[in-house]
């Protein structure tokens, strides 16, 4: 019961998140320098270490992540699922630490998302500071969402776990 009750939480917060942040062009937290969510184009990525992982940030130093389900030329999430991961706007640009291929692919609403390693980047709207990686590990949208690694791969989870949203 207890479990059902926080993923009830989870799922209300998001709701909240998601509703706050509607289809504005303002800038949410985790965004980037201008009124894009997933960070300007041309913004640097660098690296930082959250719970003691390597990972990669936007400028801002929110934490980045990549979808299970996406492909190197695909992005999986749309719709509700891009307003609680908004697709990081491409090209973007190595900072610090940053090492691996950057690229970019073409959503299928047109925006030209950046990727790291052949994976889709996004942000995550529960992630309300700079150092948080609230969504490694988390099962939503149809599959599970991993913090990139400066290596591009994912960090290692205990456990997938649910939140952030439902599936398609």
């Amino acid at each position: 019961m207890r479990n059902r009750l926080l993923a009830a939480g989870l799922v209300a917060v998001a709701a909240l998140v998601a509703a706050g942040c509607g289809s504005s062009s303002s800038s949410s937290g985790n965004g980037g320098s201008t009124s894009t969510p997933g960070g300007a184009s041309g913004t640097a990525l660098k690296t930082a270490t959250v719970s003691g992982t390597t990972v990669l940030t936007n400028a801002q130093g929110f934490t980045l992540y990549w979808f299970g389900p996406d492909t190197a030329s695909k992005s999986n999430c749309t719709g509700a699922c891009a307003e609680i991961w908004p697709p990081v706007k491409g090209p973007a640009t190595a900072g610090t630490g940053v090492t691996g291929t950057l690229g970019t692919i073409t959503r299928s609403d047109g925006i030209v998302q950046a990727t790291y390693n052949g994976h889709p980047l996004y942000t995550y709207t529960a992630d309300t500071a700079a150092g948080q990686a609230n969504g490694n590990g988390v099962n939503a949208y149809g599959g599970v969402w991993y913090e990139v690694t400066a290596s591009g791969g994912s960090a290692p989870t205990t456990s997938p776990t649910s939140g952030g949203g439902g599936g398609y």
